[in-house]
């Protein structure tokens, strides 16, 4: 096997290949990787879109040909939810999952055949719009915290950048720090945009969160859930609390005109 794509809704991306090993990153339904190893029970893949490397469990994978991952089509499943045939079985898959390798509605992966039944979004070519950054992130509001995910049940703070400007067809890498090695820096935050990133360090200065600027004033981000706040010059300001600095500000960047 050379090229797989994920069969299931949400795919764990382990560091090691065991069960209990730590999740660095997931895979959506639909989403393509190439295949570096394999043993039994465990396949080790690099991400077809981010280069992101780890195990993934061989059940979750199915095989596809060269053509299949090579295509360009870049459009998602756009409900929040969306139901999908597998062979004649019902399965909902989430927000943002890939539809890359259907032709209008169906796909067939070594055999399997897949009708998709939900909405679909058609990454934009031109000019961002506020309008879209806002419906986008909003997706994804409430969604718990989790460490390694990216998906509407579970996302960490860079996967949740990440997946809102894949919506954007704006590719980001998968980690904060990676993130922020991209773009044109925003020397201050009363010059900020709609869908500018703002990057938070610790107490090292290492790069630790990120989150998207909605305004001068307020980000949305994930840090216990998704959810929107204030922010000032100096960092986030908890907004149950109307106190708490939650995260100092590091930098700012900006990957699109507006």
């Amino acid at each position: 096997m050379q090229y797989a794509v994920c069969c299931v809704p949400v795919s764990p991306i382990k560091k090691e290949p065991f069960h209990n090993a730590e999740m660095i990153s997931q895979q959506l339904f639909g989403e393509q990787c190439t295949v570096l190893e394999m043993i039994p029970g465990w396949i080790k893949i690099r991400c077809k879109y981010d280069n992101y490397e780890g195990w993934s469990q061989s059940g979750h994978l199915v095989e596809i040909d060269e053509d299949q991952f090579a295509n360009t089509n870049k459009k998602l499943a756009s409900g929040w939810i969306n139901e999908v045939s597998y062979n004649g079985e019902k399965m909902f898959v989430p927000f943002g999952s890939s539809l890359a390798t259907f032709k209008k509605d169906n796909a067939v992966w070594n055999s399997n055949l897949i009708n998709y039944k939900g909405k679909k979004y058609n990454p934009p070519g031109g000019k961002i719009n506020k309008k879209n950054i806002k419906w986008i992130s909003g997706k994804y509001l409430n969604t718990s915290y989790l460490w390694g995910g990216k998906s509407v049940f579970g996302i960490d703070c860079s996967g949740f950048t990440q997946s809102v400007y894949k919506f954007l067809n704006i590719y980001l890498p998968r980690d904060s720090w990676q993130q922020a090695e991209l773009g044109d820096t925003v020397d201050h935050l009363h010059g900020t945009n709609c869908g500018d990133l703002c990057f938070f360090e610790n107490e090292e200065g290492r790069i630790t969160h990120v989150g998207l600027l909605l305004n001068n004033h307020t980000i949305i981000h994930s840090s216990g859930k998704v959810r929107i706040d204030k922010i000032d010059n100096v960092g986030i300001i908890n907004s149950d609390t109307g106190q708490q600095r939650t995260h100092k500000i590091k930098l700012i960047k900006r990957y699109f005109s507006g």
